[in-house]
C-alpha cells in the first residue's frame, strides 16, 4: 500500500502546494523542471527497492529448493541403505549357516563401507554451504581411506557452475560408479575428471580393474542402469567402456545454457 500512497501523495502535493503557495514565486517551466525530478528520483528509489525484494524473494526461494533437494536426496539414500543393508544382511546369514567364513568377513566389509558413507553424506547440514569440487574431494578423500585405493582428481570447474539438483546428481553418479569400482573392478588406481567450459562439460572416470566382458556389457552391472537414470535427469549422455581389456572408463557429457552476465 506505501509504495502506492507515497508517490501518489508527495508528487500530488507537490503539485498542490506549487499551485496554491509557489505559483506567484516559481515559474511554470521551474515547477515542471522540478516534479519531473521529483518523479525521476522516486522512481528510481522505488524501482531500486523493488528490485532488491525480488532479488532477496529469489535468493530465498533458490535456498530453499537446495535444501528440498538435500532432503529428498537423503531421503533416497536412506533407502537405498536400508535396502542395500538388509540384502548384505541376509547374504551374511545365509553365507554363516554354510561356514564360508571369508565371504561373511567380506559381506562385512561392506556394511561397513556403506554405512560409512551414509555417514559422510549426512554429515553437514543442508543449510551449510559448501562449494561443490569441495564435497567431492573431501568425499573421495574419505573412500581412499576406506579402500586403500589411489584417486587422481582434476577439477577445472566455475563455482556454482551446476545446479543444486545438477550437483546431487553428479555427486550420486560419482559415488555410485567408485561404489561399484571397490565392490567389482579390482582396481588399485581411479582417475577422475571433471571439466566445464562454457556450455559443454564432461565427466571421467576410469580405473585400471579387470573391465567388463562382452557378456557383461549387458548385465547392467556397475550400477550402470542407475547411472544412466541419474545423467537422464541432467540432460547428460553416460557411455562406458573397456580400456585395453582391463580398465574401464565411464564418460558422462552435458551441455546447459550459461547465464551471461
Amino acid at each position: 500500500m506505501i509504495t502506492i500512497l507515497l508517490p501518489t501523495l508527495m508528487i500530488g502535493g507537490f503539485e498542490y502546494i506549487r499551485h496554491e503557495v509557489l505559483l506567484d514565486y516559481m515559474t511554470m517551466e521551474t515547477g515542471n523542471f522540478y516534479i519531473t525530478a521529483l518523479t525521476f528520483v522516486l522512481s528510481y528509489i522505488f524501482a531500486n527497492w523493488m528490485f532488491r525484494r525480488i532479488e532477496q524473494s529469489n535468493k530465498h526461494l533458490v535456498e530453499e529448493q537446495a535444501r528440498r533437494s538435500v532432503y529428498e536426496e537423503r531421503e533416497r539414500l536412506a533407502n537405498e541403505l536400508h535396502d542395500n543393508i538388509a540384502q548384505t544382511l541376509f547374504f551374511l546369514h545365509v553365507k554363516l549357516q554354510k561356514g564360508h567364513l571369508e565371504e561373511a568377513k567380506a559381506a562385512v566389509s561392506d556394511i561397513n563401507n556403506q554405512v560409512r558413507q551414509a555417514i559422510f553424506n549426512l554429515r553437514s547440514s543442508p543449510d551449510e554451504v559448501t562449494d561443490f569440487v569441495e564435497r567431492i574431494q573431501l568425499w573421495l578423500q574419505e573412500w581412499q581411506l576406506i579402500t586403500g585405493i589411489t584417486v587422481t582428481d582434476e577439477f577445472k570447474l566455475e563455482e556454482r557452475y551446476f545446479s543444486t539438483m545438477e550437483e546431487v546428481h553428479l555427486l550420486s553418479i560419482i559415488q555410485e560408479a567408485f561404489t561399484n569400482i571397490r565392490k567389482h573392478s579390482g582396481a588399485s588406481q581411479v582417475d577422475i575428471s571433471l571439466q566445464a567450459e562454457q556450455n559443454q562439460w564432461f565427466l571421467r572416470i576410469r580405473d585400471n580393474g579387470q573391465g567388463l566382458g562382452e557378456e557383461r556389457m549387458t548385465e547392467n552391472k556397475y550400477g550402470m542402469l542407475m547411472m544412466k537414470r541419474r545423467s537422464e535427469e541432467i540432460s547428460a549422455e553416460l557411455n562406458y567402456q573397456t580400456i585395453d581389456k582391463s580398465g574401464l572408463e565411464i564418460i558422462v557429457k552435458g551441455t546447459k545454457e550459461v547465464q551471461k552476465v
